[in-house]
């Protein structure tokens, strides 16, 4: 009974992200003590606090979601329509609120992740480490060639190494996991690409101008991780001189304090740059598990070592 009501309380602080004590003591006939053991009951796994005061309450983080993908989007819309059907049925309040919180979540999933651009809210530094000039200049010909919509010739580096020579019409520039892009018309593939910006080795202004093509945010391939990239469940211990990084790269929700350490229990695309990522923090982030996973990181850091001897 006690994991129904946690659950339940989840799911109310995901659709309010506020309620207070004496209201979830009415709801679930518990005693505002153990609504308050239950709450604390919760916060071990969910950023949930209480603030106490005239403006107070029990709040859940507004940075927090169940994890996407917690359902499908046909499952979601399955469960909607089942509970409407239900309410059809059994005119009882708890159905509506029900399909209220799960419509929260599905609106939560399928919301633009984009942020507004706003003039004066956001200020990227898009030079790289020891760069002064030549990639900031390169990215401010991209930004005048979406603006002017000039056709561009491109020489690109594609990840084979092979250098191929492109003309681009360049629509929108995209910064995504500390990497710089444009989503660009190709006339050699006659569709529209993302070209990753520090892999242009050259760029000519040809002068000549483009009707720009219509497109959608969902059509520029930003999930870099599908279906189709294997994934693997890695627990980590962090030191304290790692954690800001890691931090950065995991999520904060995801790093948890036991006994005095740092672990982060999180799921991650088993790819090329997965290992490189480990490696990227030194000895500050240590792979617990799987033992598949630490045996390639240490494998890749002896190599490392050999290079230097």
């Amino acid at each position: 009974m006690k994991f129904v009501i946690l659950v339940q309380m989840l799911f109310e602080l995901l659709a309010k992200r506020k309620v207070t004590a004496p209201y979830l003591a009415r709801k679930y006939e518990l005693s505002e003590r153990t609504v308050y053991r239950y709450v604390d009951a919760l916060s071990l796994a969910v950023p949930v606090f209480v603030k106490r005061g005239r403006e107070g309450g029990i709040y859940i983080s507004d940075t927090f979601k169940l994890p996407v993908g917690f359902m499908t989007k046909e499952e979601y819309e399955a469960t909607i329509e089942a509970l409407v059907l239900a309410y059809a049925q059994i005119p009882e309040e708890r159905f509506l609120e029900a399909k209220h919180k799960i419509s929260a979540q599905l609106k939560s999933e399928t919301r633009d992740l984009a942020l507004s651009g706003e003039v004066g809210a956001i200020l990227v530094d898009g030079s790289t480490w020891g760069d002064t000039r030549s990639f900031a200049d390169k990215l401010k010909l991209f930004e005048q060639s979406i603006k002017e919509r000039e056709v561009l010739e491109i020489e690109y580096n594609a990840r084979t190494g092979d250098k191929t020579k492109r003309r681009i019409e360049p629509h929108v520039l995209v910064f995504k996991q500390g990497v710089w892009y444009t989503y660009a018309f190709c006339h050699k593939q006659r569709a529209f690409r993302l070209f990753r910006i520090g892999r242009i080795v050259s760029t000519l202004r040809t002068g000549e101008t483009f009707q720009k093509r219509p497109f959608k945010r969902e059509d520029i391939p930003l999930n870099y991780w599908t279906n189709d990239t294997a994934s693997v469940d890695a627990r980590f211990e962090i030191s304290e001189k790692a954690f800001a990084d890691a931090q950065d790269w995991l999520g904060d929700e995801n790093l948890t304090l036991i006994s005095g350490k740092w672990y982060a229990d999180v799921t991650l695309p088993d790819d090329d740059g997965l290992v490189r990522k480990i490696l990227s923090l030194g000895a500050g982030v240590k792979v617990l598990s799987p033992a598949a996973l630490k045996e390639r990181v240490a494998k890749e850091a002896a190599a490392i070592a050999q290079t230097y001897l």
